[in-house]
């Protein structure tokens, strides 16, 4: 197989389940990671050959994508702010919203040394795991009910060379946190069960449902109780952070306000959606 008889072969079998727009995204993709190779190698040789064993490979992945089976669990890793993570089915991918979150929160704290940090709901650790390689001697401790997430996310704090305290904990059952903190962070489960059909099946069939939905009686239920734990657990001038449905945007804000919270500042996503709270007292 050559470059260019793979690039024709991910288009044909493809282009009736995608966008060219995703397929040109998994070509770069494939081509970068699977092949490190850049698309101005493939503008120069189009004609170079694919080692056999890569060649296998290729073909698989373009299996699985036929099947809707996201590209990053068929390479096994995926890239966030400039971190390798490895991702499977037992964490979310990390999305570039939740970017958006942590360079919130590094701006704020980014000249602050030895600062205690907890993140709810650890998934791929993709926020403790960021947040401990940018910040200064912080202190990073992140809790989630998965013993398999958290096996992951061991996995990629030691592929990314930071230190994390991981505790095994179902927060709904906790009467209190363990210390307190400077910043306490989640993007906890918030996608109702009736918003189901706006999601791609890549997502619905082969994401982890324990960290994407909560009871449509119930959507704030993460929500309200880690506020309560935070208003209790929190240092003088620490701050909550949250990634929420954005939805629910003025209701999560009210919901904080009920608890005690007084700045409360709620921020757009890039694509213009409430994404982001920021609550402190």
């Amino acid at each position: 197989m050559t470059l260019l008889s793979f690039k024709q072969k991910l288009y044909t079998h493809l282009k009736s389940h995608y966008p060219n727009t995703e397929l040109d995204s998994f070509f770069k993709i494939i081509l970068e990671d699977v092949l490190h190779l850049s698309k101005i190698d493939f503008a120069l040789d189009p004609n170079k050959f694919i080692s056999d064993d890569k060649s296998i490979l290729i073909d698989d992945i373009i299996i699985g994508l036929e099947q809707q089976k996201p590209i990053q669990h068929l390479i096994g890793f995926t890239e966030f702010m400039d971190l390798k993570f490895i991702v499977n089915e037992h964490v979310l991918i990390p999305r570039p919203e939740t970017e958006e979150l942590i360079y919130w929160m590094l701006n704020d704290f980014s000249n602050i040394q030895n600062i205690d940090i907890l993140d709810i709901g650890t998934g791929s650790g993709c926020i403790p795991i960021t947040l401990a390689k940018n910040l200064n001697n912080a202190n990073v401790n992140t809790i989630d009910i998965s013993t398999k997430a958290i096996q992951t996310a061991k996995e990629n704090a030691k592929e990314n060379k930071v230190s994390i305290n991981f505790i095994h904990q179902d927060i709904l059952q906790a009467t209190q946190l363990p210390q307190q903190y400077d910043v306490i962070v989640s993007n906890p489960p918030y996608v109702r069960n009736l918003e189901k059909q706006e999601m791609q099946k890549n997502v619905l069939d082969f994401e982890p449902h324990l960290a994407l939905f909560v009871a449509d009686d119930a959507p704030l239920i993460f929500y309200k109780k880690i506020a309560e734990l935070a208003k209790v657990s929190l240092k003088p001038n620490g701050a909550l952070y949250y990634e929420i449905n954005q939805y629910l945007g003025q209701e999560t804000v009210e919901l904080l306000k009920n608890i005690g919270f007084k700045n409360i500042e709620l921020k757009k996503d890039m694509f213009g959606n409430d994404r982001m709270i920021k609550a402190s007292f």
